[in-house]
């Protein structure tokens, strides 16, 4: 009997150590990471699950945990040593733009600890959230001197016959998200930019994959699958020709990046603050000076334009009449002639009521645009930054990033802090994708990382591709953060776009950036009709609350936005065939409203506006044109 007792307690003691489980606050989500047997070692793993109507459904199959220094390695010689209890994280933090204004960081934290071969200490930490995992790894002990990380052995394994959208690899992180299908039977070897965004099967649960909190102590990763198009590895970037070193250089003790997966409905992915609820919160004592808004955009139409004062005045003037606060002076402003040099034009916006911002290259890959090498050192910024005040400009563009080595992370965060110090808004270009900065420095106010409209200048693709384009955007790239797409265009730039100009104007409600560069021709603006013109007079870019009321990736995409008492609601066509799309307005308060809509007229090149009474609970159906679209205000 004795024998028996005690082969059951052995048994018992084998699965608590082998299997441990961490639950969302709300019971939705689950992770069980699989322990070493006691006493033995082999590789760490985990997985993920959703519960859908009572019943857990796996969402990310059993995936490899690890990580490599060169001194060291972390993924097949580990022994378990003691596991926390569950904590939960709890706390709310404001964000100047973004998706909602204030925000909550709410999950079940636990912390597994090992040790390697060598006796070296890891520790895995976990959160779960009610919309997805997070988890990073640390390396506890204290050494001085610096070692060298050089790679993860995680590796994500989504299910078989799973949809995917996912965007081939770009430093500029400017590719499509084409939807494909995994298999496992299929080898394939592609490289892929976060987010990567898939649908479990035939379920209705979703799951983006990305990473946030990155350090000066940190590189940026991607997904790569050299095997099974199912199962991708999180890789750092290789070496460049002025950077050789491969991976992190760090003192010890070191977090990694934080590892997110969001997962739940197709609201719950579009809806989340999962990448700014897990990174460092504010380091800036005073915000009160960081203000969101529109601004003009002279780049598109003219792209040379910065070099004509005249030029630049005529963008001035459009932002006066279209009560947007802020002008952007893009490159080549150091030769700016015809009337007047840069200092000339801040002075004229300055006369207008107008904030102006520059551009700069950030002196790194592409040096022809000018200027080119002004902020790449300390010293450098603080006398550029410090004339940037003098002259009265209020923000930068920082241009052509060189990649996602551990040297660009530390250079995106010193522009930031001394960007700050002067009081200066920051827009990255040419650069990676939103990993929580916006929180922890909240005078990032966007980032373009995306195939936005600037591409009509460069190519026909985008002619045939934008609709589909716009409707998978609200689900993957801006899920993560602000998104500098410079929409709104009516005209035509170098390559011609058949999107109508009510989805035209829906992707100032649909695409959140805290600072939205509308980018069209002045005169496109001043001949609108005075719906849609006054619509583009007062449209928030700072947001309270977001709302997903419908959509599917390349189909369509509806998105309510909420602003002091006002919700202003946009939706696009993704197809190239007429589309009827159902607004419920589930969402409202009780009472009475006034829907002002503006959806697309007799033809994509004008508008029908009407006045709809509504309530809470009501739908309005809308027929829109092929690529159409329509937005409106409820108020």
């Amino acid at each position: 009997m004795k024998r028996t007792i005690s082969f059951l307690f052995f048994i018992l003691s084998s699965f608590i150590i082998n299997a441990q489980e961490i639950i969302s606050p709300n019971g939705k989500i689950k992770v069980i990471l699989n322990l070493p047997d006691k006493n033995a070692v082999h590789h760490l793993s985990f997985k993920a699950l959703y519960k859908i109507e009572n019943k857990f459904t796996e969402v990310l199959s059993d995936s490899k945990l690890g990580i490599n220094r060169t001194d060291e390695q972390f993924v097949d010689n580990l022994h378990f040593v003691a596991a926390s209890k569950s904590v939960s994280v709890h706390d709310t933090y404001k964000m100047v733009c973004g998706k909602r204004q204030l925000c909550e960081n709410f999950g079940t934290e636990k912390t597994f600890s090992f040790k390697n071969s060598n006796q070296q200490p890891i520790n895995i930490v976990f959160r779960v959230y009610n919309d997805g995992v997070a988890f990073r790894y640390t390396f506890p002990n204290h050494l001085d001197s610096k070692v060298n990380i050089i790679n993860e052995a995680t590796t994500y394994v989504l299910p078989d016959k799973t949809s995917c959208w996912m965007q081939p690899y770009d430093i500029s992180y400017e590719k499509f998200f084409p939807l494909n299908k995994t298999d496992s039977t299929t080898n394939t070897e592609q490289v892929r930019g976060f987010p990567a965004l898939y649908k479990v099967n035939e379920q209705s649960v979703w799951t983006l994959i990305s990473e946030a909190n990155i350090t000066e102590n940190n590189c940026a990763a991607k997904l790569t699958n050299l095997k099974n198009s199912n199962q991708y590895q999180v890789t750092y970037p290789s070496s460049r020709d002025n950077f050789q070193q491969a991976g992190v250089m760090t003192t010890l003790p070191w977090n990694s990046q934080w590892h997110t997966l969001i997962i739940g409905k197709l609201s719950d992915i579009v809806e989340s603050t999962l990448i700014s609820d897990v990174s460092d919160p504010n380091q800036l004592k005073d915000t009160e000076w960081i203000k969101p808004g529109a601004v003009s955009w002279i780049y598109w139409a003219n792209n040379h334009g910065s070099k004509d004062y005249k030029k630049v005045v005529e963008y001035v003037d459009l932002a006066v009449e279209m009560n947007w606060p802020y002008v952007l002076i893009d490159w080549e402003w150091d030769v700016m002639s015809n009337g007047g040099d840069i200092t000339d034009a801040v002075n004229y916006a300055k006369s207008k009521g107008i904030k102006p911002l520059m551009w700069y290259n950030s002196g790194t890959i592409w040096l022809d645009p000018t200027p080119n090498d002004r902020l790449l050192t300390a010293e450098k910024r603080a006398k550029e930054f410090s004339w940037l005040n003098k002259i009265g400009v209020y923000g930068i563009k920082v241009d052509f990033f060189a990649g996602d080595q551990q040297d660009m992370m530390t250079y995106y965060i010193d522009i930031l802090k001394d960007a700050a110090k002067y009081h200066l808004l920051v827009n990255f270009h040419g650069a990676t994708v939103p990993r929580g900065w916006a929180r922890t420095f909240p005078n990032l106010m966007t980032t373009e990382a995306v195939y936005g409209a600037e591409w009509y200048n460069n190519d026909q693709v985008l002619t045939n591709k934008a609709a589909a384009h716009n409707t998978t955007l609200p689900f993957t790239r801006n899920v993560i953060g602000s998104m500098d797409y410079t929409p709104v265009t009516f005209s035509d730039s170098q390559h011609p776009h058949i999107t109508s100009y009510a989805h035209e104007l829906a992707l100032s409600v649909v695409f959140e950036s805290g600072l939205q560069h509308f980018a069209d021709r002045s005169s496109a603006y001043e001949s609108l009709p005075e719906e849609p013109k006054e619509f583009l007079k007062q449209v928030p870019v700072a947001w309270d609350d977001t709302k997903l009321i419908d959509g599917f990736p390349g189909e369509k995409v509806i998105m309510a936005r909420k602003k002091g008492n006002k919700w202003y609601i946009a939706g696009l066509n993704g197809k190239n065939v007429p589309q009827t799309l159902l607004v419920k307005f589930d969402f409202m308060d009780k009472g009475d409203y006034n829907f002002e809509l503006i959806k697309d007229g007799k033809d994509g090149q004008s508008f029908s506006s009407e006045i709809i009474k509504i309530k809470k609970g009501s739908t309005v159906k809308i027929e829109c044109l092929p690529n159409g679209g329509f937005a409106g205000m409820v108020k």
